[in-house]
């Protein structure tokens, strides 16, 4: 007893007959159908090039349409075929022109010769897998389906539309519970032929004709009346991709394919020279004998879906740039960004480069320009300092930043008087680390030597910023890990604040901070802010500084020591 392969063919012939060969020199009977859209010429062509091997036989041909009845029709055509001209094989195995063994063909005989009774056809019910993709599932069999879904999509969607207003359901045939599954089967003489004999047949094929998909439900669906043991899976390897069709297999696919050890794959590239002269050898160049384990590749795929669909972390796709909320990450690293830190420290951005070891740069976003680490004027990835080129789209300067940055940690200035656009990117941002020191920046205005009315009108607006600001970065939709002392909280006691941020940033493990930064000299700060209140602004973001006392976090000189005798 042996294998009968049927095969059918659409295109690529010259590999569809270099398969057939293949299939027939390992002992295996084939008959192929072609499609009716294939020119006359060109399939006579096709013929006359088999004619020299008698085990290759040829169907009538029926003009085969995705998703319609054709396909069905010329499976049976085929198998009908197979079945009465060659009467010592046990097992059909249903392939198309663009599959190709992977295992020796005697391995296959072999290895169905030891399951007699069984079927290989993925069968599963609707409501058990969600398999469909884009498409339809139950309604496939209770709607009807006489439009083509590739060339009349329009008059196949108002027809699905139609009838469901109608309310339209087609009755199942007594006796059938429809089932899905690959297309791609391997069945026994004895359940072919009884599907193809059944007396209802007629009836049925009547009922799958006007099914979506059929070739996914007809033989998966009668399968389940007639078969006395089903391994719910198909011995042909094809994956599909996220959008529901089929992966094509290239030279360098090569290795994934021997991993798997499946019988057969699917679907080959017909310039795939490499993979067709590895794998139609003899047995000694094949792979050895062992079960098959599709899943063994299944893991390399899923990572290829998660890659096209959602993308690597901070790197755009075309397909997604315009699209809002559909990048994976707005960065593909983690960063902090200090707002306030450099007008409250005089030397806080060396110091932190020194405590760290993270690229420390000023102010990105400030209104002159992007200040680079050291006064760069271009930076990784020719990004421009230029205050007009970054503007342009504020998001994608801050996602190049950190992307052409990758295994360096970035720390940036941020203030009321940069570039507001960014504010809401930053804090839906998980891969932000913000510190605040709310009101620092009237420090600035504190040593300026300008008309106090002036100072104050900026004060109110820079609040007015930072406030906007401040609750953004509090809002339910902030995923940055973010930290807001208040000026006076902070001045109060810095060396805990400092500490835990360097703990996060800085290389692991730290010891405890030697160094600090310098503070900057607020002698006069509180009656600074009180001249404010004043003129009328209320300068309530630096928090409580009492008018006429230093802040208690103010570095004092030193006392000089005395000697106290008992």
């Amino acid at each position: 007893m042996t294998v009968g392969v049927v095969m059918l063919v659409h295109t690529a012939l010259d590999r569809a007959e270099q398969v057939a060969r293949h299939w027939a020199a390992g002992g295996c009977p084939v008959v192929i159908h072609v499609d009716k859209k294939v020119p006359n010429k060109v399939f006579r062509a096709f013929v006359s090039a088999l004619r020299d091997v008698p085990q290759i036989q040829f169907s009538d041909r029926h003009r085969c349409e995705w998703g319609t009845w054709g396909i069905v029709a010329a499976s049976q055509s085929a198998s009908e075929q197979i079945l009465s001209e060659f009467r010592d094989i046990r097992h059909v195995f249903l392939a198309s022109g663009s599959c190709l063994p992977l295992r020796p063909v005697q391995e296959l005989i072999d290895y169905l010769s030891d399951r007699p009774q069984t079927d290989f056809i993925e069968s599963a019910t609707t409501a058990d897998v969600p398999w469909t993709v884009g498409g339809l599932d139950a309604e496939r069999f209770t709607l009807r389906f006489p439009f083509s879904w590739r060339k009349n999509r329009y008059l196949f969607d108002k027809y699905v539309e139609l009838q469901r207003r109608l309310r339209v359901s087609r009755k199942i045939p007594a006796g059938l519970v429809p089932h899905m599954g690959s297309q791609w089967w391997c069945l026994t003489r004895q359940t072919l032929s009884a599907i193809l004999e059944d007396p209802e047949r007629a009836d049925y094929d009547a009922y799958f004709s006007k099914v979506w998909i059929p070739d996914e439900s007809y033989f998966q669906t009668m399968s389940r009346l007639y078969s006395r043991h089903i391994e719910s899976r198909s011995l042909t390897l094809s994956k599909f991709d996220f959008q529901g069709k089929p992966h094509i297999f290239y030279d360098d696919h090569l290795q994934l394919l021997r991993r798997s050890d499946c019988f057969v794959a699917r679907k080959i590239w017909p310039q795939a020279n490499r993979l067709y002269q590895a794998f139609l050898t003899d047995a000694e160049g094949a792979m050895s004998k062992t079960e098959p384990t599709p899943a063994k590749i299944d893991r390399i795929f899923s990572r290829a879906v998660d890659r096209r669909v959602r993308g690597r972390p901070g790197l755009y796709m075309q397909s997604r740039m315009p699209r809002e909320g559909h990048e994976n990450g707005l960065t593909g690293a983690p960063y902090s960004v200090f707002e306030g830190f450099n007008h409250l420290f005089e030397d806080f951005e060396p110091w932190l480069k020194r405590a760290s070891g993270a690229r420390v740069h000023g102010h990105l976003f400030g209104p002159g320009g992007a200040q680079f680490a050291g006064g760069e004027a271009e930076f990784h990835g020719a990004l421009s300092k230029s205050a007009v080129l970054r503007d342009y789209n504020p998001r994608a300067f801050l996602t190049n930043v950190i992307w052409n940055t990758r295994g360096e940690r970035q720390c940036f200035q941020f203030g009321p008087e940069d570039n507001q656009a960014i504010s809401w990117d930053i804090a839906k941002d998980q891969n932000a680390q913000i510190s605040v020191v709310s009101g620092a920046w009237a420090v600035k205005l504190f040593r300026q030597n300008r008309n106090f009315a002036d100072i104050r009108k900026e004060a109110a607006a820079l609040q007015r910023i930072e406030s906007d600001h401040l609750d953004i970065l509090r809002s339910q939709w902030s995923k940055a890990r973010v930290r807001i002392w208040s000026m006076a909280e902070f001045v109060e006691n810095p060396m805990e604040p400092l500490q835990t941020i360097i703990d996060e940033i800085g290389p692991k493990p730290m010891r405890r901070l030697r160094e600090v930064p310098k503070m900057a000299d607020l002698t006069g700060f509180g009656q600074f802010l009180q001249n404010l209140k004043n003129q009328g602004m209320h300068p309530y973001l630096m928090g409580d500084f009492p008018v006429g006392q230093d802040p208690v976090g103010q570095v004092r000189p030193a006392r000089k020591p005395y000697l106290v005798k008992k």
